[in-house]
């Protein structure tokens, strides 16, 4: 099992989600919730997509950090 960083931010109207160690492999969704459901999907399309072509997996190297200010 691979653990890959996914962020999530809010937009106007919805929330947005992308892997920095998965380029191109983005999710959308109207709540937190659906979003994160979406993105879960999305990585298993993307990973399932790059071993049907023969493509490496890219190794996980993101990671995130609050900073307290």
């Amino acid at each position: 099992m691979r653990r890959f960083l996914v962020v999530i931010e809010k937009a106007n109207n919805n929330y947005s989600a992308y892997s920095p160690d998965l380029p191109g492999c983005v999710a959308t969704g109207a709540t937190r919730e659906e979003v994160e459901k979406n993105m879960h999907e999305a990585v298993k399309m993307h990973i399932a997509g790059l071993l049907e072509d023969k493509v490496p997996i890219p190794e996980s190297h993101s990671f995130a950090e609050y900073v307290a200010v």
